[in-house]
């Protein structure tokens, strides 16, 4: 019983410890500052003790802070759901449709990916997110879109209280001359004599909220624009980037094959069922899903397969030029490349002079990111250092691009031929 009860308190710690990252910080203090500026600033504009108006934009307030910190909290803490360690399929003949992964010693479920910050296989995972220091997947996909919904709605109720507080206490302290504007903040309101008073210190305040929650709006927003978008398909991002990915493959090679997205149920409202739900728990083990009529279990997993071999036969071989120590913000390497670092959480591989990499190429879109960014490799690389497998971004102006990859070139031609 002892053991079992410090189990418990152990995860509970563990789960505790992802508000000590930068990202739930920012967030909960962005929350903070815009709920209690907008409380305060109820009670000196529009008291909710005076009139029935008053009250309910108090108790609105009120609501819109408790509702978004419970679904910032549920998406936190309740997580994206974990595929088990070691993993199988139950009938083992499966297993030639799933990708082994060799962190958690098991199979990738289908809609499932290893995640390195979290460091196991989650349940349709659609991204990790700083900001609540944990992943958006299968059993909190639901929570992290509602607190995308209403943190815009939360600020927008805010960002208006803010607007007419300013307005109301500043209406009887502004006069205007004929060249100039005065704003006497000492001037006594001639109609209101609010409980507190409204200083210089709170119009700066005030100001610095409105900014806050203006902001949060047109971020937040699009975020949850983006989310309920690719929900409403049943799709996560990750798998809308497989798809891009499944396109530019079938147009490579010319195969003339058709790619149905099998998760998609072909009605809105049945997509958006999957994730959101009356009980809270959304529908499915995580494991097996519902799919289109045309498909099958393993119609995305065999075509990540087949995404995972294009990528080896399409690999472009570079040489390390430059030695580059895997800092986040490479000032040696020139002020272009400082500027154009990718904002990314994503790990930096360090270079040594003299090596042999093979990064894999993108689709155009990445493409264009790369020549957009220009000093920098934009493309999430898989690169072999000393035969061994690494994942992530180094500067553009480290490597030379091989003239001729002979083993490379041969195959994927030889490759597309055939097909």
């Amino acid at each position: 019983m002892n053991i079992l009860s410090a189990i418990i308190v152990f995860e509970n710690l563990h789960e505790v410890r992802r508000l000590c990252h930068w990202g739930p910080i920012i967030a909960l203090t962005v929350i903070a500052v815009c709920s209690s500026m907008a409380i305060l600033d109820s009670i000196i504009w529009y008291w909710p003790l005076d009139t029935t108006g008053g009250s309910i934009n108090f108790i609105m307030l009120i609501n819109w802070t408790v509702l978004i910190l419970y679904n910032y909290f549920n998406a936190m803490f309740v997580g994206p759901g974990y595929i088990p360690l070691g993993w199988k399929p139950e009938n083992q003949q499966d297993t030639m449709y799933l990708q082994f992964c060799r962190v958690c010693q098991g199979y990738k479920a289908p809609r499932s990916h290893h995640c390195r910050k979290c460091n196991r296989c989650v349940m349709k995972m659609d991204h990790h997110c700083p900001w609540i220091n944990n992943c958006c997947g299968h059993l909190n996909h639901a929570y992290f879109t509602t607190f995308l919904l209403l943190a815009p709605l939360g600020c927008t109720h805010a960002a208006f209280i803010f607007i007419m507080t300013m307005y109301t206490q500043l209406y009887d302290r502004i006069s205007f001359g004929w060249s100039s504007v005065k704003i006497d903040m000492s001037a006594a309101r001639r109609i209101h004599h609010p409980i507190m008073p409204f200083s210089v210190a709170s119009f700066a305040a005030t100001l610095f909220a409105l900014g806050l929650a203006l902001g949060t709006t047109i971020a937040v927003g699009m975020l949850f624009f983006i989310q309920i978008k690719v929900i409403m398909r049943n799709k996560t991002s990750i798998e809308v980037w497989i798809e891009e990915k499944a396109k530019d493959r079938i147009q490579y090679y010319q195969t003339g094959e058709e790619f149905i997205f099998p998760y998609d149920l072909g009605s809105r409202w049945e997509n958006f069922k999957q994730v959101f739900t009356w009980s809270g728990t959304p529908e499915g083990d995580g494991i097996e899903w519902p799919v289109n009529e045309k498909c099958h279990q393993h119609t995305l997993t065999i075509e990540q397969l087949k995404q995972k071999a294009d990528k080896r036969v399409r690999s472009v071989q570079y040489r390390v030029v430059e030695n580059y120590n895997g800092a986040c913000c490479p000032l040696r390497k020139g002020f272009n490349t400082f500027l154009r670092t990718p904002c990314t959480e994503e790990p930096r591989i360090q270079l040594s002079k003299g090596e042999t990499i093979f990064a894999t190429r993108g689709t155009n879109g990445i493409v264009y990111i790369c020549y957009l960014l220009n000093m920098f490799v934009a493309f999430f690389v898989s690169a072999l250092l000393a035969a061994v497998r690494v994942r992530g971004w180094f500067p553009r102006r480290c490597v030379e691009k091989c003239l001729y990859d002979s083993a490379n070139n041969t195959s994927a031609s030889e490759e597309k031929k055939d097909k």
